[in-house]
C-alpha cells in the first residue's frame, strides 16, 4: 500500500504534520476558485509544484471539482460542458503521473452528518449520521434518472480516461441510504456499486474506492466485498465507524466495529497495492470543531495506527 493523507490546495499546518509523519504522497483537492482553470496546464503546474517543493508527490485527486459535479449528476444545462473539462483533466494528469480520480455520484447533497460533536474517548468529537435529525428540503431526482446520468457520463469520459492511463474510482454513497429527502442515492450496496463498474462499461479505467467503513455501514460482509471487487479497488479509505445506515457515527481507528489490522491483512492477501489515506477523523482537545473529520490532530494519530498495522504486516 502506497500511505498518502490528503491535502488542501493551499498549504495549512496539515502539510507540516503528514510530513513529519513521513508521508510523501498526496491525495489532493484542486483549487475551487474561479482563477484556477482545470484545463490549463500551467495552473495546474503551479499547483503540483507547490506540493513538491515541500516533498509531497500528488498521486490521486479527490474529489472531481465540484464545479463539474452536481452538473454532471442532475444533467443540468451545462452537463456536456462540464464533461469536457473532465476529459481535459486527463492528458494533464498523465503528463503529472497522477493516475487516479476519486469520484462520487451523490447528487445535490454530499457527504453528510447530522452532529459535528457526537462525544468519543476522551471528549473528543467525531461526527454523527441521524436520519431522524435530518431535514433539510432537497431537489427531486430518482434513481432511474441517477443511473441514466450516471451511464451517460462513463460512456462519455472512460474511453478518453483509456487514452492517458487515467483511473476513475467512485466512492460508495455516505450516508448509505435510499434517499435524502426527494433526492434519491443508488450507491448504497454492493450490488448497485458491482454494476456501475463491472457492467454498463467493462474497462481497466473504472473501479472503485474502497471507503471500508461505508461498506460495512450498509450491511455488507466487507472482507467479501474486498475479495470480489479485489481487481476494481484504485484506492482505499483508512476508516472506522459503528452503526447503521440510518444512524452510524465516526470512531478513532482502533474503536469502531472493523478489526483494522484484519481488514489491511485481506488487502494484502488480495494482492492490493494501491494509495490508502485515513478518513474522518476525531477532532481532539484544544481544536476547534471548524473541519469535521479533517482536523489535524486526529489525523497525527491516524496517520500513526496506519502505519503501524503496515509496518507490522510488511515486516
Amino acid at each position: 500500500m502506497l500511505l498518502t493523507d490528503y491535502f488542501r490546495s493551499k498549504k495549512d499546518i496539515t502539510w507540516d504534520y503528514a510530513v513529519q509523519c513521513g508521508v510523501t504522497h498526496g491525495v489532493i483537492r484542486l483549487p475551487e476558485d474561479e482563477q484556477f482553470d482545470i484545463t490549463d496546464e500551467s495552473h495546474w503546474l503551479t499547483v503540483y509544484k507547490r506540493f513538491t517543493d515541500f516533498g509531497i508527490t500528488p498521486c490521486v485527486i479527490e474529489p472531481m471539482p465540484n464545479e463539474l459535479h452536481n452538473s454532471i449528476k442532475t444533467a443540468a444545462p451545462d452537463r456536456d460542458s462540464c464533461i469536457e473539462k473532465v476529459i481535459g483533466m486527463f492528458p494533464i494528469m498523465q503528463k503529472l503521473n497522477i493516475s487516479t480520480i476519486c469520484f462520487n455520484f451523490m447528487a445535490n447533497i454530499g457527504w453528510l452528518r447530522t452532529n459535528s460533536h457526537y462525544p468519543e474517548r476522551g471528549g473528543a468529537f467525531v461526527t454523527e449520521f441521524n436520519m431522524s435529525e435530518f431535514k433539510e428540503e432537497t431537489n427531486v431526482i430518482t434513481s432511474d434518472r441517477l443511473w441514466d446520468n450516471y451511464t451517460y457520463f462513463i460512456k462519455a469520459v472512460i474511453p478518453e480516461a483509456e487514452k492517458y492511463g487515467i483511473k476513475l474510482a467512485l466512492h460508495p454513497d455516505d450516508p448509505p441510504v435510499p434517499s435524502l429527502s426527494k433526492t434519491q442515492r443508488i450507491f448504497i450496496c454492493k450490488e448497485n456499486i458491482r454494476k456501475a463498474v463491472y457492467d454498463i462499461v467493462k474497462s481497466p479505467s473504472l473501479g472503485v474506492t474502497m471507503c471500508q467503513a461505508t461498506y460495512h455501514i450498509m450491511g455488507e460482509d466487507l472482507e467479501k466485498v474486498i475479495t470480489d471487487f479485489a481487481d476494481k479497488i484504485y484506492f482505499v479509505h483508512f476508516r472506522n465507524t459503528t452503526g447503521r445506515p440510518e444512524h452510524f457515527r465516526e470512531t478513532f481507528h482502533d474503536n469502531g466495529d472493523i478489526n483494522m489490522a484484519h481488514i489491511m491483512r485481506v488487502y494484502m492477501e488480495n494482492g492490493i497495492d494501491v494509495p490508502i489515506r485515513v478518513d474522518h477523523v476525531p477532532t481532539m482537545a484544544g481544536e476547534d470543531v471548524n473541519n469535521p473529520g479533517y482536523d489535524a490532530i486526529g489525523r497525527l494519530f491516524a496517520i500513526g495506527y496506519l502505519k503501524g498495522i503496515l509496518d507490522g504486516l510488511l515486516n
